[in-house]
């Protein structure tokens, strides 16, 4: 892939305190070589303590603050793993909606080892095959998605890997699914109308199209 094949293309991180740090930095590397512009989100501002699998890693510098990102604004989304991450972030009901909004506007997203657990959170894998942490897989089986056991599986534009050692092949994932879509207009956001930053409320289960984001 060439070093300018995502020029342009916004790429938003959500991660919090527990994100495994590998599953964060070798991914936006790849992105950043390939032109990308990514940008670090969390719910709050500053830094978040990173993870090597039991034992702390580097303090990561946030970008911007949930509050203040709107999906709308990006062409991609990017979630990283490490147990406590997703957990903390599933919590969180504007996470939660952020991830929904990628999906329901059915912008390319790839999550690796825990981070599925957001998808299932915000209501998007009923009709999809996945992979993930071999952990996951009942979670992602309950609500309505298949679960296969591969180092990489694409799902039209949703991108999952199951850990650290796949990383090689879902960056190369990545980069095929992001590439193309700088400046989509988000995708003339499904939910153009709705779209809102991610502090607001969100809407109620009728407003963001139910089951299975994105999927008729």
């Amino acid at each position: 892939m060439n070093r300018n094949s995502l020029k342009g293309t916004r790429v938003a991180i959500l991660a919090t305190d527990g994100v495994e740090e590998v599953e964060l930095t070798e991914p936006r590397k790849a992105l950043d070589d390939a032109g990308a512009i990514t940008h670090l989100i969390s719910p709050r501002s500053g830094t978040i303590q990173a993870v090597n699998h039991d034992e702390k890693g580097d303090q990561l510098q946030v970008d911007r603050a949930l509050g203040d990102a709107r999906a709308s604004e990006y062409d991609a989304l990017l979630l990283p793993g490490g147990v406590k991450n997703p957990d903390r972030l599933r919590t969180d009901p504007r996470a939660v909606q952020f991830v929904k909004e990628f999906m329901l506007a059915e912008k390319p997203v790839a999550a690796i080892c825990h981070g599925p657990w957001m998808l299932v959170e915000a209501n998007a894998v009923a009709g999809r095959t996945l992979t993930s942490w071999p952990s996951l897989q009942t979670d992602i089986r309950n609500a309505g998605g298949d679960w296969v056991d591969k180092p990489v599986q694409e799902d039209e534009r949703l991108v999952t890997s199951r850990k650290p050692d796949d990383i090689p092949q879902f960056n190369e994932a990545i980069l095929r699914a992001f590439a193309g879509v700088s400046g989509t207009d988000a995708q003339v956001d499904v939910a153009s109308e709705q779209s809102f930053p991610a502090s607001d409320p969100p809407p109620g289960p009728s407003a963001i199209g139910g089951e299975g984001a994105a999927r008729s």
